[in-house]
C-alpha cells in the first residue's frame, strides 16, 4: 500500500491553502496513494503562535464541515483515505482535531489532541480543549488507522493505547518547527513508539515561514522495525510517497512477543 504525506505551507488565504491541499491529493492519487496524511491545521494559519485574545470560536468550525465535506468528496473520487487536522468547533468548544475519511467518502470520525501543549509560540491551551475522544482506532478500507495529533506522540500510554486499540499504522499531524527539538530526537522517538507497539508511523509536519515560526518539514514514517523507511526534505513544499506492507506488524517483536508479555495488572492504563 501507498501511504502519502502531503507536506504543504500555509497561507492566510484559506481557500488557498484548501485548493493546494486538494490539488496535492489529486497527484497522491495519481501516483497510487491509497491513504493520505496531513499536519496540523494544514489549510489555516497555525494560530497558537500568539496567545488568544478573546472569543476565537469564529476561526473554528464544525465536523462535518466546508473543509470536512470538500475532503469527503476527494476520498470517494479518489477512493482514497484521508486524515486531515483543522480547528474544531463543537457546542462552544474548541480542539484540534483528525477527521478520518473512508475512500468511500464517508467520514468514521474524528480524534482530538488529548495533551494540550503550553510554551512560547505554542499557546495551545488557550485555544483548545483538551480531547475526550480517547486513543480511538478507524477500521478502514485500507487497515487500522489511528492518530497522534502532534503533542500528543511524545505520550508512550497514549502511543500504547494505540497499539493496544489495534493500530497498524498511526497518523501523526505535526507542527514542529527548525531547531525545537535536538537533531534526530523526533525521529527516533518514533522509531521507538514503532518497535514498542508493532505499527508503523507517519508524521506529516508542516513546512515554511509563518510570522515567529518556521516549519521544519521533514515527514517521516517508521515501521515496525523501529527504522526510518522515508522522510521528506527540510524546509520545502514535498508529496512523500511510500510503499508500506501491512503484514510487518503481525511479525513485530511487539506483536509477537512484547504485547503477549504485558502485565498489566501491575501498571494499569487509565
Amino acid at each position: 500500500m501507498k501511504v502519502a504525506l502531503i507536506q504543504q505551507p500555509a497561507s492566510e488565504n484559506v481557500e488557498a491553502n484548501i485548493q493546494l491541499g486538494l490539488d496535492n491529493l489529486d497527484q497522491a492519487a495519481a501516483k497510487g496513494a491509497k491513504l493520505a496524511i496531513f499536519a496540523e491545521l494544514a489549510f489555516t494559519p497555525f494560530y497558537p503562535q500568539y496567545l488568544a485574545d478573546g472569543d476565537i470560536t469564529h476561526l473554528a468550525e464544525q465536523v462535518p464541515g466546508p473543509i470536512t465535506e470538500k475532503y469527503m468528496a476527494k476520498a470517494k473520487e479518489h477512493e482514497i483515505v484521508i486524515v486531515i487536522n483543522l480547528f474544531e468547533l463543537d457546542e462552544g468548544k474548541t480542539y484540534d482535531s483528525s477527521p478520518v475519511i473512508d475512500s468511500n467518502g464517508e467520514l468514521l470520525g474524528t480524534t482530538r489532541m488529548v495533551h494540550i501543549a503550553d510554551y512560547e509560540c505554542f499557546y495551545e491551551k488557550s485555544y483548545y480543549t483538551e480531547g475526550n475522544h480517547g486513543a480511538k482506532v478507524y477500521d478502514t478500507s485500507v487497515g487500522k488507522v489511528g492518530v497522534a495529533i502532534c503533542y500528543d506522540r511524545h505520550y508512550p500510554e497514549y502511543m500504547r493505547s494505540l497499539g493496544i486499540n489495534g493500530a497498524e499504522i498511526v497518523a501523526i499531524p505535526q507542527a514542529g518547527t527548525i531547531g525545537e527539538w535536538p537533531d534526530g530526537l523526533y525521529e527516533a522517538e518514533l522509531q521507538v513508539a514503532s518497535f514498542q507497539n508493532g505499527y508503523f508511523c507517519a508524521l506529516a509536519n508542516r513546512v515554511g515561514r509563518e510570522d515567529q515560526l518556521e516549519f521544519s518539514g521533514e515527514s517521516l514514517i517508521t515501521n515496525p522495525e523501529g527504522k526510518v523507511i522515508a522522510q521528506a526534505p527540510s524546509g520545502e513544499a514535498d508529496l512523500l510517497i511510500c510503499d508500506i506492507d501491512l503484514e510487518e506488524v503481525n511479525k513485530s517483536p511487539a506483536r509477537k512477543m512484547f504485547f503477549r508479555d504485558r502485565r498489566p495488572d501491575i501498571y494499569p492504563l487509565g
